[in-house]
């Protein structure tokens, strides 16, 4: 589930045009609507759990909604709300609920709305997909893989996009991009390789010597 190229260039332009004019509402309610399914579909995939996803979804709402306005579009909305998404779900894992900085958004919030929305329209198409077996191999995986498969399998992100999505820190210069896209590329080939064996053992795929 993800925006197709040409709707995501008419996004990405209508939020940077309502950043520029002081629409910080207006750029926040478009980008969540916009890539707000896509996102809560990853989350979901990644923790398994529904709610732990929705919880995770409702922290990276309101970082997007409170981040925005300092935006500086050094990538694109989207490998910044990726990014967004990766680190809430990392603080979720490690036990931080809720980014408590700043002023607190109540459930009655415009983002929550938002958020509340977009769970609710994104969990109505994820009803219609069928898992296969190669869905459960997936799944089996730790989430840093996962979420690298779906970066670049699902959601075809650049290598210089993964890297400053997945990087552990709070900012890259162009070379430290440069060294995680290498990093991350070869892990992808390590992860493929990994996948091609589960589904000869799941025979999902032929053995060498069938």
């Amino acid at each position: 589930m993800s925006v197709d190229p040409s709707a995501r260039e008419a996004l990405e332009s209508e939020v940077r045009r309502r950043c520029e004019g002081g629409d910080r509402d207006g750029a926040a309610t478009a980008a969540l609507q916009g890539y707000g399914p896509e996102v809560f579909s990853l989350l979901c995939a990644l923790h398994r759990d529904e709610q732990d996803a929705a919880d995770v979804f409702a922290a990276f709402s309101e970082n997007l909604w409170r981040g925005l306005a300092s935006f500086e579009w050094k990538c694109t909305l989207r490998t910044w709300a990726y990014t967004l998404a990766h680190n809430a779900s990392r603080r979720f894992l490690r036990g931080v609920r809720r980014d408590r900085k700043g002023t607190p958004i109540g459930e009655d919030s415009m983002a929550e709305r938002l958020a509340a929305q977009v769970r609710t329209r994104t969990r109505t198409w994820m009803r219609t997909e069928t898992k296969d077996r190669f869905a459960r191999m997936r799944e089996s995986l730790p989430a840093e893989d996962q979420m690298l498969l779906v970066l670049r399998v699902d959601r075809g992100l650049e290598w210089t996009e993964i890297a400053r999505v997945l990087f552990d820190g709070e900012d890259a210069d162009a070379e430290a991009l440069k060294r995680e896209a290498a990093r991350w590329r070869k892990r992808f080939q390590v992860l493929k390789e990994k996948l091609v064996d589960m589904a000869r053992r799941e025979g999902l795929v032929p053995r060498d010597d069938d």
